[in-house]
């Protein structure tokens, strides 16, 4: 049977001496970065699977956003393809401070796998602390596990203007994107109205890691009542989501985000450029 873990995050120390007991993702890919693949075969953390995020963990875009949650069959499909068990723990880790693999972590989550963590600091904390690199394919057992979506809490686009009426939207996107300064990737900019600012990087020290437990409570103090987060396409909203749980804070993901809401001209947009 599955058990919750007590930190939704893992340290590479702790990681290291588990390695031969969980499911370990690698699910590099950043927003204009160049395809994750290529570089997990260059190198990786043994016994990594490699995840693409693009086509495994998110649908075609569309009028969904443009990263809309993965079909179900799809996603177990690439989950078991990945070896990932329905009893086993699973550990992800990405190259951008979390973004990537708190999608990862998020998407376990949301088919019901419990025992799911994000290992801080990720690549670039592995290779700092000097462990093993491997290269080239991985092969791994086929997995078994079922995905059964509804694990995690999810905002639907007809309930955005309701829930920000009664409880906190969280913009996980950079400050001069909230305020629509600037849009390189959608072809509208500016936010929800009612939404409140907390880019990701808040949730991070200088290192790449992720701030402790008290520290995170202090960056989303705003959080009241229900909490949602979103960001561009409902990627980097779960890193939000992630850093709200390491600060006991439960929030659901809006998974279009901007890039769904901005498909229907009639949905109201800010701007405090």
């Amino acid at each position: 049977m599955q058990t919750s873990p007590t930190s939704p995050l893992i340290d590479v120390a702790e990681l290291a001496s588990r390695l031969d007991e969980v499911v370990l993702l690698d699910v590099r890919w950043r927003l204009g970065g160049p395809p994750g693949q290529p570089e997990f075969l260059s190198g990786h953390i043994p016994g990594a699977a490699y995840v693409d995020l693009p086509t495994a963990l998110a649908s075609a875009p569309g009028p969904r956003g443009r990263h809309p949650l993965p079909e179900p069959g799809v996603l177990e499909a690439a989950l078991r393809a990945a070896g990932v068990q329905q009893d086993r723990g699973v550990v992800v880790y990405d190259d951008w401070a979390g973004r990537a693999a708190a999608r990862a972590w998020w998407l376990l989550r949301w088919t019901g796998h419990q025992d799911v963590r994000v290992l801080d600091g990720g690549w670039a904390a592995w290779q700092a602390a000097g462990r093993p690199v491997a290269t080239g394919p991985e092969h791994r057992p086929v997995g078994d596990v079922t995905v059964r979506p509804g694990g995690m809490p999810v905002l639907a686009v007809d309930d955005v203007l309701e829930h920000v009426r009664s409880g906190t939207l969280v913009d996980a996107r950079e400050p001069e994107r909230f305020r629509g300064a600037v849009e390189p990737v959608d072809p509208v900019a500016g936010h929800i109205p009612g939404a409140t600012n907390v880019p990701t990087s808040a949730n991070l020290r200088a290192d790449g890691t992720f701030r402790p437990a008290d520290e995170l409570r202090r960056v989303y103090a705003g959080a009241d009542g229900a909490v949602a987060a979103y960001c561009g396409s409902g990627v980097t909203a779960a890193h939000a989501v992630l850093a709200m749980e390491v600060a006991g804070i439960s929030a659901a993901l809006y998974p279009g985000s901007w890039s769904e809401w901005v498909t229907d001209e009639s949905r109201p947009v800010e701007r405090s450029a």
